[in-house]
């Protein structure tokens, strides 16, 4: 019986931080694909002097969805800006998690019911533990 509390305390335990650290792991994967797409897409300014293609969608595709986030780009009116943006999917550890990235390099997180517990939003990509 001893044996088998020690075990249910140390789960206790062991399972909440176990989860963080697999939401943390899973946030990284945002800031990394939409720097490489914000790369690729002032390639494609580089070659075409603007961000929009013919049909009015950005230059470059955005990264294709994965288990835990969907991506999107929209560019600006004028074809000289652009805003990214990587999503949590719903039902995952990074559900109502937003991160954004426009031509000017600005960074801001926002984060709506999410595990992380802050209201509006944040101007730089920082993973603290809640």
């Amino acid at each position: 019986m001893v044996t088998i509390a020690i075990v249910a305390i140390l789960a206790s335990i062991a399972y909440p931080n176990y989860s963080d650290y697999v939401r943390r792991g899973n946030v990284q994967e945002a800031p990394g694909n939409l720097s490489s797409y914000r790369a690729q897409i002032e390639q494609y300014y580089q070659d075409h002097r603007t961000y929009v293609k013919a049909d009015g969608t950005c230059g470059i595709d955005p990264p294709t969805a994965t288990a835990n986030f969907q991506y999107s780009c929209t560019p600006t009116s004028t074809g000289q800006g652009y805003s990214l943006a990587a999503t949590g999917n719903t039902g995952t550890s990074v559900t109502g998690l937003k991160y954004m990235l426009d031509q000017k390099n600005q960074p801001s997180t926002t984060c709506s019911s999410c595990a992380w517990n802050f209201t509006g939003t944040q101007t730089k990509w920082i993973v603290r533990k809640p």
